[in-house]
């Protein structure tokens, strides 16, 4: 339950998201890879370098909630953070 109020609370306010918040979603449903400059969210089949800043950039944020979007309508799990 933690996860869903985590990524609710990243989804309202993009442009105020800490790196632990922003990174402990990107874990949540995929993997960091340390880059040579910059690290590296792998989600599903994508890979996406951003810059570790606190707080996290909102075009790093948008383009992570974008790739998590993509990877729920591929396995077809879009109900998780819909609201009624």
């Amino acid at each position: 339950m933690k996860k869903a109020k985590r990524e609710d609370r990243i989804r309202e306010n993009p442009s105020n998201v800490s790196l632990n918040d922003f990174e402990a979603v990107i874990k949540y449903y995929g993997t960091i890879k340390e880059g040579s400059k910059h690290p590296k969210a792998i989600i599903g089949k994508r890979v996406f370098p951003y810059k570790r800043t606190d707080p996290v950039q909102r075009p790093f944020v948008m383009k992570v909630l974008e790739l998590i979007d993509n990877l729920r309508d591929d396995t077809g799990d879009n109900n998780e953070n819909e609201k009624a």
